[in-house]
């Protein structure tokens, strides 16, 4: 059931769906590809996995009532969790645990966001923009 952080439905929820889904397989593709995007810092993969999750977590923070949150929470916690376990299959990725942990960060910092006003960035677009 979607519902926007106002309780008025988002009029592109749709598209907005389904460029949360892209998202997600974004985060799949960079997740498993021989040659990941590097993040010229110290520790800058995990800033990665960080914002990566964050992002994901917000996104569809926007899209579902606050009750589903949690649910959405646990899945992207488990789709990291597999992630860095496929990557240690790959033979040419790692398994990293702090990269489950960094992971798990970005979907907290992400529910978080949820609950400030950024939970209404994809309404106000929609506000702004006459179609």
């Amino acid at each position: 059931m979607q519902e926007s952080a106002k309780s008025q439905p988002l009029r592109w929820f749709k598209w907005w769906l389904a460029l949360g889904w892209l998202l997600v397989a974004a985060v799949i593709y960079l997740s498993l590809t021989p040659h990941p995007i590097e993040i010229d810092i110290a520790q800058g993969d995990k800033l990665g996995h960080i914002l990566a999750y964050m992002t994901l977590m917000a996104w569809f923070a926007q899209l579902y009532r606050r009750g589903l949150h949690g649910w959405w929470g646990l899945g992207f916690v488990a789709l990291g969790v597999a992630l860095e376990y496929a990557q240690g299959w790959t033979g040419y990725r790692t398994f990293d645990f702090y990269d489950m942990l960094a992971d798990g960060t970005g979907v907290a910092a992400g529910w978080l966001l949820g609950g400030t006003p950024l939970a209404r960035m994809l309404s106000g677009i929609e506000r702004h923009i006459k179609v």
